[in-house]
């Protein structure tokens, strides 16, 4: 029966700066990821055609 209660298995509650920094770390993973998809996007040429005009 001890085995069943043991803490060992179970999570230790983490700090509250340790949970917003795991938080705010996943954000900006995900904010870089879209960031890095969208400047991939802009660099494929003739996805609008906008940037030809331009200048002329």
């Amino acid at each position: 029966m001890s085995d069943r209660t043991s803490h060992k298995d179970t999570p230790k509650p983490q700090h509250h700066a340790q949970i917003r920094e795991a938080r705010l770390k996943a954000a900006l993973k995900a904010n870089m990821g879209r960031r890095k998809q969208q400047a991939r996007a802009r660099k494929t040429p003739g996805n609008t055609g906008d940037n030809e005009t331009k200048g002329q």
